[in-house]
Formats: structure tokens, C-alpha cells, sequence
């Protein structure tokens, strides 16, 4: 697991329902495709991508992913 938390404001209700879906965007000039394509990488190596406000307040990403199994991988190599 892997976390990313700021201290800045956090998500709003209305961005927090969108975050993900294709092409939304809260930058003026965004393409809204960054974090559609990282949840569909996360799921595809059976993980996820999820989205929170801190307690202590912020914005909270969290990318969960499963452990490899060495014995399917004994080189080490992906």
C-alpha cells in the first residue's frame, strides 16, 4: 500500500464523486485521464485506487496492490 496525503483543502463532495471518471477534470486545460488510466492499471495487477479527505484534513490517495507471489516469478522480473 502506498499513501499520499497533503495538508491543503481536500476534495469537495462534487469532485469526490467524480474522481476517476474519464475526462473530468478540475484544471481548466485537464484532459481528465490521469486517474481513470491509474485505477484501470491498479485493477488490471488486481489493486485499486481510492480516494479520501484526511481526518486531519487534506486530500488522501490511496494504491493498494496485491504481493507477488515468487513462486509464479522466481526471476524477480515483472
Amino acid at each position: 500500500m502506498i499513501v499520499v496525503r497533503d495538508d491543503g483543502a481536500g476534495f469537495t463532495p462534487e469532485t469526490m464523486a467524480q474522481l476517476g471518471t474519464p475526462f473530468f477534470s478540475t484544471k481548466p486545460q485537464g484532459m481528465g485521464m490521469g486517474l481513470a488510466v491509474s485505477q484501470s492499471i491498479a485493477r488490471q495487477h488486481g489493486g485499486s485506487l481510492r480516494f479520501s479527505n484526511a481526518l486531519q484534513g487534506g486530500a488522501r490517495v490511496e494504491l493498494r496492490l496485491p504481493l507477488m507471489d515468487s513462486a509464479k516469478n522466481p526471476s524477480g522480473a515483472s
